[in-house]
This record gives structure tokens, C-alpha cells and sequence, in this order.
């Protein structure tokens, strides 16, 4: 590969857009600028008075021209959602899908890189980590890209068992993406263009790994991160397709790596969640999680150790609607099957009117919160039990934030600051894998 790709990214999806065209872009023939407006209208876009079945935006100068598009969603089905304006670098392509229109922001990858290491972190986190970051975002976004339409696997669904006990497993990956190639939310990467301010050592990070990629037998490796790990990593077939790769397992989240105890037991889980032992990312260091959380991932406190409290009335609500299922009153959370970093990717829900087993993880942790859990690392605590056996509250007690698989941005950050250099910070994460230059 000689020339640099080029990554098309879905932004939003809306009945209407407004945006800013800041600078020159050309549309068909025209040239345009300033403020715009599209709606959608019978399958079509309506755009200064006329239908068009898509529309792209392409900047004169794309290294001076921006688009702001306005009241951009960000932290889609997370407890941080909220709406921002963003600003973009590259072209502006609006097409229609299911009713809305889509934005989409076409750019090649290294500019696109730019901004996810700016977005998913801080842009003033260690030279190092901003390298590790910007490696294994481009080795997820080129696998994606790649990922013939064969491997592709939509959102999947299983029912077994009797009517009165159903199994429910399903789990969520960027194939969902019909489009584009990925979208600028957690779901994929976080991109937010060029509205979350970089810097030098940013840019200087792009430079210095520029087309490096992991690698593992001759493969693009599919590059997972996510905020912290709990202390152990997780494998990938506990929370996405049930397929195993070799550089993506267990390992503790320390210098002594192959020190971590078997977290798919219910009694050791049990002890691993309740305790705070020792990890890299087990850090309160303002300085370091800095690096890593931006304003409103500073938000959260408590992300290594957390604790969830639900009032009987509360869970049963809070099932019925983040499931669609009506349980009645809740009897029990079961765990039926726990990953490797004790993340439950099978659990029971025991109601009075229904009992199901729910997975893979994500699907706990959107059952579980008006967003998303922190993590589906955690264990069940009842309390106040009736006569008939109900509990009047239930406290989840949890350690992690995000699946735990690849590479733990938090512990990334503390490695970081201890002087690991970038490559040994990967090598920690994606088990015996290479770092090859791509292009």
C-alpha cells in the first residue's frame, strides 16, 4: 500500500441539518459557502429548493476549509450523551438512510487520526501514549475497512429454551455500517473533527508512527481499547463474534503479567471485584488520568472500583424498558458465565412474570442503566428480602469502564508515565504481535 486511504465517516443521522461551510467547497458545478440547511423529504434531500438523492461537499483548499456541523449527538446510549457543534476538516457528503439524512466526512486516514487521538484522549497526554493511541486506531480502522462482506456480522440474536426460560445473546459491532466505514461515536472511535483542540505532540505522534500498524501472523490485528480493564484483560469472543485471536487474551494489567488469578469463577471474581489490587490502571493520579479522560469523561470518579444501587421498583422499570421484556418484580441477577477479566457476558434475569439469560456484555450494561453500566464486570448484592423473596434493593458492586479487550487506556497512561516507550506499551497489550509500516 503506497497512497494514503481514505476513511468515510458517519457522523449524524437526522430529519434536518444545518451546517457552515467555512471556506470555498464546490457542489455539482457551484461553488458555496456559509450557512446551510438540508431536510429530508420523500426519500430525498431537499437542498436550496431542490431534490437530490445525495450531496457532496468537496473543499478547494482542504487544508484551510472546515464544515461545523450543528448540535452533533455525542456518547450515543452513554451515561455522558449529549449535543455539541463540530468542526471538520475534508468533504461533506449527506445521503438518506432510513428516512433521515446522513453525514458523512470523507478524509484520508492520517488526517482522521488526528482528531480520534484528540477526541478519545487528551491532546496533552505522554508522547508515548499519544504513539501507542495512534497505532492501534489506525490498525482498527484499516481492519474494519478491510473486513470483507463475508466477516461482516450485524447485530446477532439467539432465543433457546422453554417459553417460561428464553436465552438472548447479542452483541453490537461497527458492521452495523452499511454506508460508511465507521461512525465518529464510541460505538466505533470517538471522532470529533478538528473541535477537540490538538497540539504539537499530537501531530508529532502521527508523524512519528505514520502507516504503522499492529500486525499478527501476516493480519491486520483488530485493535480494541477501551478506558480501563478492571486489572485483567478480556478476550474478544466474550464480547463480540465467537472467534479468538491469539494476541487478544488474558493478561494482568501489570509488570508481572501472568500474575492473575482465573476470573471466570464465581467465588474469585467475587474476591478480585471486592479487593483493589494492584494493576496499572488502579490510579487516582489527576495528572496521569488527565491524559486519558477528557472534560466529561472526568465526570466519572470511580472507574477502576464502582458500586450501582437500585430500588426493587427502580430495576424492574429500568429491565422492562432498556429490554423491551416485562419481568415483573426482579427476584434475582444470576451470573451464569464471566469472562476472563471477570465480565459477566452471561447473566440471568429471575422475574416474577419472566426469567431470561441476557448477553453478551454490552446488552447487561445496557440493561442495566439508562446508558450503558460502566462494565459487566461486577457482582450482585440483594437486600431487604421479603417473604416471598424479593429483594428491595439490589447494589452492584463493579470494576472496570468499557469490554476490557486490547489495549486499557488508563493503564496505557500510567505505563506512560513510568517510561515505557510506545512499542513496549502495544507489545503489553496485543500478545506477540508486530508493529510493520503499512505505508
Amino acid at each position: 500500500m503506497s497512497q494514503i486511504p481514505q476513511v468515510r465517516v458517519g457522523i449524524m443521522n437526522e430529519p434536518a441539518v444545518e451546517f457552515v461551510l467555512n471556506g470555498q467547497y464546490r457542489c455539482g458545478g457551484a461553488l458555496v459557502q456559509g450557512p446551510q440547511s438540508a431536510t429530508c423529504r420523500e426519500g430525498k434531500i431537499v437542498w436550496n429548493g431542490t431534490l437530490y438523492d445525495e450531496i457532496t461537499f468537496s473543499p478547494l483548499d482542504p487544508a484551510t476549509a472546515s464544515f461545523t456541523l450543528k448540535d452533533v449527538t455525542i456518547g450515543v446510549g452513554f451515561h455522558w450523551r449529549r449535543k455539541e457543534d463540530q468542526t471538520f476538516r475534508g468533504s461533506l457528503h449527506l445521503i438518506v438512510e432510513n428516512g433521515n439524512i446522513t453525514t458523512i466526512n470523507v478524509l484520508p486516514v492520517e488526517e482522521y487520526l488526528l482528531s480520534v487521538i484528540s477526541s478519545e484522549m487528551s491532546a496533552n497526554a505522554s508522547l508515548e501514549l499519544l504513539k501507542a493511541h495512534a497505532v492501534i486506531s489506525r490498525s482498527w480502522l484499516l481492519a474494519q475497512v478491510n473486513k470483507s462482506d463475508a466477516d461482516k456480522n450485524h447485530e446477532v440474536e439467539k432465543a433457546t429454551g422453554s417459553d417460561s426460560e428464553l436465552e438472548d445473546i447479542k452483541w453490537w459491532d461497527r458492521d452495523d455500517h452499511v454506508n460508511f466505514d465507521v461512525c465518529a461515536d464510541d460505538h466505533c472511535q470517538r471522532y470529533q473533527g478538528i473541535t477537540r483542540e490538538s497540539t504539537p505532540t499530537v501531530r508529532q505522534a502521527i508523524d512519528a508512527t505514520w502507516g504503522q500498524v499492529l500486525m499478527y501472523d501476516g493480519e491486520l490485528c483488530d485493535a480494541r481499547f477501551s478506558k480501563c480493564c478492571g486489572g485483567v484483560l478480556e478476550e474478544f469472543e466474550n464480547c463480540w463474534e465467537p472467534k479468538h485471536y491469539d494476541y487478544l487474551v488474558p493478561r494482568r494489567d501489570s509488570r508481572n503479567e501472568m500474575d492473575f488469578p482465573d476470573l471466570s469463577r464465581e467465588d474469585v471474581a467475587a474476591d478480585w471485584i471486592l479487593s483493589s489490587p494492584e494493576a496499572f490502571c488502579n490510579t487516582k493520579d489527576p495528572e496521569i488520568l488527565s491524559q486519558v479522560l477528557n472534560d466529561y469523561d472526568q465526570e466519572t470518579k470511580n472507574f477502576y472500583r464502582w458500586k450501582v444501587e437500585y430500588t426493587q421498583e427502580q430495576i424492574a422499570d429500568l429491565i422492562k424498558r432498556r429490554t423491551g421484556d416485562d419481568y415483573g418484580r426482579i427476584r434475582d441477577l444470576q451470573p451464569v458465565a464471566r469472562g476472563t477479566s471477570g465480565r459477566l457476558y452471561k447473566m440471568k434475569i429471575v422475574g416474577e412474570k419472566l426469567t431470561k439469560t441476557i448477553g453478551k456484555e454490552l446488552a447487561i450494561r445496557y440493561a442495566l442503566s439508562e446508558s450503558a453500566l460502566y462494565s459487566s464486570a461486577f457482582i450482585v448484592e440483594r437486600h431487604g428480602i421479603d417473604a416471598s423473596g424479593y429483594p428491595q434493593k439490589f447494589v452492584l458492586r463493579g470494576a472496570g469502564w468499557g469490554h476490557g479487550v486490547g489495549l486499557c487506556q488508563i493503564g496505557a497512561a500510567v505505563m506512560g508515565a513510568k517510561g515505557y516507550n510506545y512499542k513496549e506499551i502495544l507489545l503489553h497489550y496485543f500478545i506477540n504481535a508486530s508493529i510493520n509500516k503499512l505505508y
